[in-house]
């Protein structure tokens, strides 16, 4: 066996979860392995919708450009009685982006080409994947975590790890290993044929289905899979069909289905049976074992809720696991459970929802609003969210930390999402009485938190200031007077406080950082 060796962090699976942790831990220093027991890395298209929020998150992550150039918002829907079409409409309005919303439009990505741009990010950071090798067996102890790998064709490797992230899928073998609770149900009679491949003879300008006309229950569907040639196919399956996971299956699935025969399907590069599963676990912690993505909640895929709640278990890991590492109080990490859990259970409820109404064939079943997109997901009332005024806003401690253009004083153009971008936290001081506040916050905490005073126009300027061009900030945040906004590093709003001075800020600052 392999000598021991010492990391921060060892990560358990390589999708978008383990991925953006990955990534947001080497962007703070943290040093972590990521391995992954697959021998190759995952090319099918499963969880294929970005909603805007983690729109944001990666583009804190320095990835959305990337993103970007291999997405596109989804195609409107085109459903038919055989080649007549019956029906169209769009799964998601077209949105102009806002002030306080830059990215409003939820965008198509294939599972694959989000992994394999997060990965080219972990490798500007210095990381990457370990392909084949598994985890078999862990244990902890008050300081860390032991764990044997095992690497195909090679010797088990003993690995001590400060902490150990089980971010490896629905079947975790962390989470079984810890012996958590995975409640829920899996319809075994419930399931679908899905494959990633090439057609003949259909245009990709639209969502391509086929459906009961009486029940509009799903009876074919071939999406384009944006930034590639290949259409995702989706057929609904009885209870007592047991096809197989060829080419040949899957055109005569979609002809009986589709009651189309001028349809050439070729070149299947992915294929998957999926089975509705509705779970998520009673603990996200275990000592220094923590669960994120489908390794805690698994959902339906309607309307894209599991890989964004995973991307966005990260986000919320990430900070906190850094800043432990570098000496905050380990209570901090605390507050990833007490934060996560009943995020996951809301969500977990509307992705069931929403599959019910597609199940039942309501109209508008296949619409999406503004509750799947998760910008209106909050931690209020939560351990980490403290408002300090005597009447709180619309916009409160908890809430996401909403975008606005401004300037610098100097007449740059600067959003304050560029402001957030990176590993620290971000004090937002509204109020000519703040400087002396902006400053002492500089000061004393350098790198881990940047202040700015947020100014109106024509108001006295100069170092560390943001110019409020139209208002916009302190329209987002809902401010009636002055006040100092503490924004946590995962975009979320930490502290309101209409006391300027720097002494809430310290207070806050000294429960989730280092001294």
């Amino acid at each position: 066996m392999n000598q021991q060796e010492t990391i921060a962090v060892l990560i358990v699976g390589a999708g978008p979860t383990g991925l953006t942790l990955a990534v947001d831990l080497r962007r703070r220093g943290v040093a972590c392995r990521v391995i992954d027991k697959a021998p190759e890395f995952f090319s099918g298209s499963r969880g294929k919708g970005l909603q805007p929020r983690s729109l944001e998150v990666l583009d804190d992550l320095g990835v959305l450009d990337a993103i970007r150039a291999v997405g596109a918002p989804y195609p409107p829907l085109r459903a038919y009685a055989g080649e007549r079409v019956v029906w169209e409409g769009r799964m998601h309005e077209p949105r102009e982006p806002t002030p306080d919303v830059p990215y409003p439009v939820p965008l198509m990505v294939p599972q694959w080409r989000t992994e394999e741009v997060l990965r080219a990010r972990l490798a500007t950071l210095g990381g990457h994947v370990e392909l084949a090798t598994e985890l078999v067996h862990f244990e902890q102890d008050a300081d860390g975590v032991n764990a044997t790998l095992v690497h195909v064709g090679g010797a088990p490797e003993r690995v001590r790890a400060r902490y150990l992230v089980g971010a490896d899928g629905g079947r975790s073998h962390v989470r079984k290993q810890l012996g958590v609770g995975f409640e829920g149900e899996t319809h075994e009679t419930d399931r679908m044929l899905i494959g990633d491949l090439h057609v003949d003879g259909l245009d990709r300008d639209y969502w391509h289905v086929w459906s009961n006309l009486e029940t509009r229950a799903l009876k074919a569907g071939l999406c384009p899979l944006a930034g590639t040639d290949l259409f995702q196919l989706m057929v609904p399956l009885a209870p007592d069909e047991e096809p197989g996971l060829a080419l040949e299956d899957f055109q005569r699935l979609f002809n009986e289905r589709s009651g189309r025969a001028d349809l050439r399907l070729h070149g299947l590069r992915w294929a998957s049976l999926y089975r509705v599963n509705i779970r998520m676990v009673d603990r996200y912690r275990v000592g220094r074992v923590l669960l994120a993505g489908d390794a805690a909640h698994v959902h339906t895929p309607a309307g894209g809720q599991g890989l964004n709640t995973g991307i966005q278990d990260a986000y919320n890991l990430g900070w906190k696991l850094g800043a432990v590492c570098e000496g905050a109080p380990a209570t901090l990490l605390d507050t990833y459970e007490q934060e996560r859990l009943p995020v996951a259970a809301e969500v977990l409820g509307l992705s069931t929802r929403l599959y019910q109404k597609n199940l039942l064939g309501q109209r508008n079943g296949a619409q999406r609003g503004a509750e799947t997109e998760q910008l209106g997901l909050n931690y209020r009332g939560g351990p980490l969210a403290r408002d300090e005024r005597e009447a709180a806003g619309d916009v409160q401690a908890g809430d996401r930390a909403p975008d606005a253009p401004c300037h610098t004083a100097s007449g740059e153009p600067v959003r304050l999402f560029d402001v957030f971008r990176g590993p620290h936290f971000t004090l937002l001081a509204f109020g000519v009485a703040t400087a002396d506040t902006v400053a002492r916050i500089n000061a004393r905490h350098g790198s881990r938190v940047r202040a700015l005073r947020v100014a109106r126009p024509g108001e006295s300027s100069g170092e560390h200031v943001l110019i409020d061009t139209h208002g916009h900030a302190r329209t987002g945040y809902a401010l009636a007077g002055d006040a100092l906004v503490l924004v946590r590093p995962d975009g979320y709003i930490g502290l309101v406080t209409p006391h300027l001075s720097a002494d809430a800020v310290e207070r806050y600052l000294s429960s989730v950082t280092a001294p």
